[in-house]
């Protein structure tokens, strides 16, 4: 992988290859919601991400490993990511979402929580201890026992347990919390190697491996430290260094790294630079939680590869759309005899077969189908968009591509 600013490479996994940068939708229930797997594929998009704890509750990991794993489970037969549960535990448990703009002053606190909640999740050194959103019953959270439930499920690309944080937390706590996340980072690479040999997980195509044998996954390592530089870097470099003592003594180190947090909007191509210039070129950079094309643009010109987020099937769900002239929402009055595509220069099958005005009647009766197209479209545009992206840094054309999507895309806010 090279290439600056920017860089394209490929990320090999069991159920097929990754082309980079590289849009991946999230399907956390094992579903992109309203879509079926045929509908994703169609997008163009290469890999789903699932949620380990939405699956450890409902329907268990058991089950999903006894189906076969998710792809057989899902029947998506492509390459997949399950994230730790680390987000999901912290965020459900306290209220507070993955932000990328809050305004904390005079607000920072050790002891956050949203307006309204009740505290569900309690962090300590060995883990977290949280409730269910579903039912509210008690259970807990390990750097181990998130292995456990990553390894049933099955995905190629996993994540190492980590403890979410906002910006409201103190310099103190951030501190704490960046030390705690990488002691359990070697918790899980311990774990994660004891279950690699334990459950005969060896490299090579899923379809190709011996009765018995299993795909071998791949465990990133996720670095926190909120917006202080020394810490984002600190962490950086703790998990590159667990890696290289791991595969210096024959155990698996970090196959890749993913940059988690809470971070201001406006800094953040800063902080993944930051976390970047520590990494180890050959591996792949994953950015979670990220879909607006100003951060996806900013975030791969700082080097990272990869990115997920909910927040384009959402919105679809919701009448929100994306086009070249920026979002519409597509429940407008505006749109009741707009008998046009959503975008005639973006090919999804939705804009190649269906109007605004069959949409927006769609959205006013309550019709499921909203959704799908609506998330059909979403997807696409955003697949194809970091597609464009890639094509653009091989072609030495990054620069002049951006300059060009973002002024137009940002120019069109007024619709």
């Amino acid at each position: 992988m090279d290439g600056e600013p920017g860089r394209a490479g490929i990320i090999r996994t069991p159920h097929g290859d990754v082309q980079t940068p590289a849009f991946i939708p999230v399907g956390t229930k094992a579903t992109v919601k309203t879509l079926t797997p045929e509908q994703i594929r169609d997008t163009g998009a290469q890999a789903v991400l699932s949620n380990a704890y939405h699956l450890y509750l409902q329907p268990g990991p058991d089950i999903v490993e006894a189906a076969g794993g998710l792809t057989r489970f899902e029947n998506w037969n492509g390459p997949t990511f399950t994230d730790s549960g680390g987000f999901q535990v912290m965020s459900l448990g306290v209220g507070f979402r993955k932000t990328l703009a809050m305004d904390v002053t005079g607000l920072q606190n050790d002891d956050i929580l949203a307006p309204g909640k009740e505290r569900n999740a309690f962090v300590d050194e060995e883990g977290v201890t949280f409730r269910s959103h579903i039912d509210g019953s008690s259970h807990r959270f390990t750097p181990e026992f998130s292995m456990g439930i990553q390894h049933k499920l099955g995905a190629d690309i996993i994540f190492a347990f980590d403890e979410l944080t906002t910006l409201m937390n103190t310099r103190e706590y951030q501190e704490s919390s960046v030390e705690r996340t990488h002691r359990w980072a070697q918790r899980c690479l311990d774990e994660h190697d004891r279950l690699t040999r334990e459950r005969n997980q060896v490299p090579g195509l899923a379809g190709d491996l011996a009765e018995g044998e299993r795909p071998l996954q791949q465990l990133f390592g996720v670095v926190q430290g909120a917006q202080y530089e020394d810490l984002r870097r600190g962490a950086a470099r703790g998990l590159v260094e667990l890696s290289d003592a791991a595969e210096a003594a024959g155990k698996r180190g970090f196959a890749g790294y993913g940059i988690g947090g809470a971070l201001e909007k406006q800094r953040l191509g800063e902080i993944c630079r930051w976390v970047t210039d520590e990494l180890p070129d050959d591996r792949p950079r994953h950015l979670l939680g990220i879909s607006e094309p100003d951060d996806i643009f900013a975030a791969v010109a700082a080097g990272a590869d990869t990115f997920d987020c909910v927040a384009p099937t959402r919105l679809a769900r919701r009448g929100g759309v994306y086009t070249l002239d920026g979002k519409i929402t597509l429940t407008n009055a505006r749109f009741k005899t707009d008998f046009g595509p959503i975008d005639p220069e973006v090919e999804s099958y939705t804009t190649l077969n269906y109007s605004r005005a069959y949409i927006h009647h769609l959205l006013k009766a309550k019709e499921f189908l909203a959704g799908t197209l609506c998330t059909i479209h979403n997807v696409y545009f955003m697949v194809k968009l970091v597609e464009n992206i890639r094509a653009s840094i091989i072609d030495g054309t990054f620069e002049e591509y951006r300059d060009e999507f973002l002024g137009r895309y940002y120019a069109g806010k007024k619709k």
